[in-house]
């Protein structure tokens, strides 16, 4: 158990290395925001995504450090836990310890839910929110009046979410644990936080990559959309007069040769528009995957066994289990 508190230490002190990796994507993603909204041309933003794409990869990298961690940590306290109860091992033969194992193993997938969900909800009330805001700014300008947009207001519900919205998986992390101690005991805990530890291992690991290549997979559509233009610039061709000129034709093909070049620019910018509306669905899903759920899963292992070793002496003295149990005779 020495080793494994050295471990942790020595994968917590490369930290900085693996923060300064995980700050790399959204700094790029930020910086192709500024470059976007300030009008600056299509190459700068191409270049900003590919630093962006780099930045996703790197992040999973910077990630797995912190998962690693997370799981050592996780396995130093859960052997403290073990030793403040004088417990000794987790028998899966036992059916408390079965029981909780099989919680444990499930409490990951709750707790990502939980998170996921909330993350919906608050970017869902945030576009109601600038949907409001923007037609109070066009309904400004049609008076003839300056209009400054409420920023503020999109960081608050972003801010309120944060914290109110986190309330619910935080007490699924913390009272779990003490739940299962103080109804059936501290084999009950052990088992809960080894399948935990194991099942939050894999599913921060999954998360972490999942959320990587979504956003990277939407990022590569965006590229060749980006292209796609470019050789329609390059070839004189205006996509939108194009859709026109050949919306009477419908899904006939066009004996025509100009119709029907126009009709395979039309497909070929239908297709690309397709896959784009795809990949932004997915990445509606993989973006809290990777900076919501994966993280997060990080501090559900650590402190659902910090939680369990502070308790340990009273679940283990205090459980309904123990109190029922009939009381030998003086």
């Amino acid at each position: 158990m020495y080793g494994i508190g050295l471990s942790a230490l020595g994968m917590l002190g490369s930290l900085p290395v693996a923060l300064t990796i995980d700050g790399y994507g959204p700094i790029s993603d930020n910086a192709g925001g500024i470059a976007e909204m300030s009008g600056l041309p299509s190459s700068i933003r191409d270049k900003t995504d590919a630093l962006d794409a780099a930045g996703n990869t790197t992040a999973a990298v910077g990630k797995g450090f912190a998962i690693g961690s997370a799981c050592l940590v996780g396995l130093a306290l859960f052997g403290a836990f073990i030793t403040r109860t004088r417990g000794t091992s987790v028998d899966i033969l036992k059916p408390v310890q079965f029981a909780g194992l099989l919680v444990g193993a499930m409490l990951p997938y709750a707790f990502s839910a939980m998170t996921m969900k909330a993350v919906g909800d608050a970017a869902f009330d945030m576009m109601d929110f600038i949907i409001k805001d923007y037609k109070a700014g066009e309904e400004a300008e049609r008076e003839g009046r300056k209009y400054e947009p409420d920023y503020d207001g999109c960081i608050k519900i972003s801010t309120d979410a944060s914290l109110k919205k986190m309330i619910a998986p935080g007490a699924l992390v913390l009272g779990s644990p003490l739940l299962a101690g103080f109804l059936f005991g501290p084999d009950a805990v052990a088992g809960l936080l080894a399948g935990a530890i194991v099942s939050g291992v894999q599913v921060a690991i999954s998360a972490s990559n999942t959320g990587g290549a979504w956003d990277n997979c939407k990022k590569e559509v965006e590229k060749a959309r980006s292209k796609f233009r470019g050789e329609a610039r390059d070839a004189k061709i205006d996509l939108k007069k194009a859709k026109e000129e050949v919306q009477h034709l419908g899904e006939e093909e066009s004996t025509d040769p100009h119709l029907k070049e126009l009709q395979d620019w039309v497909a070929r910018e239908r297709f690309l528009r397709d896959k784009h509306i795809a990949a932004v669905v997915g990445d509606t899903v993989g973006d809290p995957l990777k900076d919501t759920s994966g993280p997060a899963i990080n501090i559900l292992i650590k402190l659902s066994a910090i939680t369990s070793l502070v308790f340990g002496n009273y679940v283990k003295k205090y459980n309904l289990t123990n109190l029922l149990k009939p009381k030998a005779d003086a």
